[in-house]
């Protein structure tokens, strides 16, 4: 698939490039980013490069990783996210938001944007969300973004090789008033 550039009024989500790599690596410096996320720590210039350069062209190429940048009308790279098919149908979410522009809801309206995209333009039934038990900015981000945290999971992530519990939360298309592809049949309590 051809990587696709998504917008809102405040934000535009594109394929990252090897012009975005200083960008991605400054923002990847981060704590935070380093200690929820999976990407290697230290984040070395070489990290920044075969992401930009490899990693997010392939995944556009092979159908497998949509990597969305969110950038602000001025060009600047306030965070990015990734949408991952897992199995046929369902794909997991994940994201970071540079340091300097958390709070101002970027990543929840890129979330959804992003979503909306992968469950018309896709053919996705669920999106899930997951995240190391004790991140609540990433718990509040999924929640205001309309997941549905459905619990945790024992031993589920594996953290530079650290295996931990985290939280589920999914979001179906009709959580956003829009059609799945095939039809969906919740238990009865």
């Amino acid at each position: 698939m051809e990587p696709v550039t998504l917008t809102t009024d405040r934000l535009l989500l594109r394929a990252v490039g090897p012009a975005d790599t200083d960008a991605v690596y400054e923002a990847a410096q981060d704590p935070d980013i380093q200690r929820w996320t999976v990407i290697p720590s230290p984040y070395l210039p070489e990290h920044a490069i075969g992401f930009t350069e490899q990693a997010v062209p392939d995944g556009w190429a092979q159908g497998s990783m949509f990597t969305f940048g969110v950038f602000l009308a001025g060009g600047e790279l306030a965070a990015m996210l990734a949408l991952t098919m897992r199995s046929p149908g369902t794909a997991e979410v994940g994201f970071w938001a540079a340091k300097e522009h958390r709070g101002n809801g970027y990543v929840v309206e890129a979330a959804l944007t992003a979503c909306r995209w992968v469950f018309t333009e896709v053919g996705v039934d669920r999106v899930e969300w997951r995240a190391e038990v004790g991140n609540h900015a990433s718990r509040a981000v999924a929640e205001r973004a309309g997941f549905t945290i459905e619990g945790t999971l024992r031993s589920a992530l594996n953290n530079k090789g650290v295996r931990r519990d985290c939280w589920v939360g999914s979001l179906l298309p009709s959580d956003l008033g829009l059609p799945s592809t095939a039809p969906y049949l919740p238990a009865r309590s």
